[in-house]
C-alpha cells in the first residue's frame, strides 16, 4: 500500500519537477532600445511559429522555448543581422515547420502544387458528368 502511495505521489509530483528553473531570457519580454530594430524583430517574430505550441507564434507564446526564440531573434537583429538570415537560421536548425511562410523546395512542392491538381481533376469531372448529362 505505501508503494502505491508512493508511485502516485511521484506521478502527481512529475510535473513540478519538470519546470525549467533557469531565468528567462534577457530579451525574451524586454525590448530592444532602438524602435527600428525592435519593429523588425517583432515583424519577423510574428512569422515565425513557436515549435512547442505549434499554433502560436514565437511573438504570442508564453512557452519557454518561444521566449528563447524572441531572445535570439532580438540579439542578432541588434547585431545587425537580415531577418531572412535569421529566419534561415531557425528552418536549418528547427525545420520548415518553424515558419509560417512556408518557402518553395523540393521537399513543399507538392503542398503548392495539390490544390491546382485537386482544382483540374474536379474540372475534369464536372464536365464529364455535365457532357453525359446532355449526350
Amino acid at each position: 500500500m505505501k508503494r502505491l502511495g508512493l508511485a502516485i505521489a511521484l506521478v502527481l509530483a512529475a510535473p513540478a519537477a519538470a519546470d525549467d528553473k533557469m531565468p528567462p531570457a534577457p530579451y525574451a519580454y524586454v525590448q530592444l532600445e532602438s524602435p527600428v530594430q525592435e519593429a523588425a524583430a517583432r515583424a519577423l517574430m510574428d512569422t515565425l511559429r513557436c515549435v512547442q505550441c505549434q499554433g502560436q507564434s514565437i511573438a504570442d507564446s508564453d512557452a519557454q522555448i518561444a521566449g528563447d526564440l524572441r531572445n535570439q531573434v532580438r540579439l542578432r537583429i541588434k547585431a545587425g543581422e537580415q531577418p531572412e538570415a535569421i529566419r534561415a537560421w531557425l528552418i536549418e536548425r528547427y525545420g520548415d515547420y518553424v515558419s509560417f511562410e512556408p518557402i518553395l523546395n523540393s521537399r513543399t512542392w507538392p503542398l503548392f502544387a495539390a490544390p491546382l491538381v485537386m482544382l483540374l481533376f474536379a474540372g475534369f469531372v464536372l464536365r464529364r458528368r455535365f457532357a453525359k448529362g446532355q449526350g
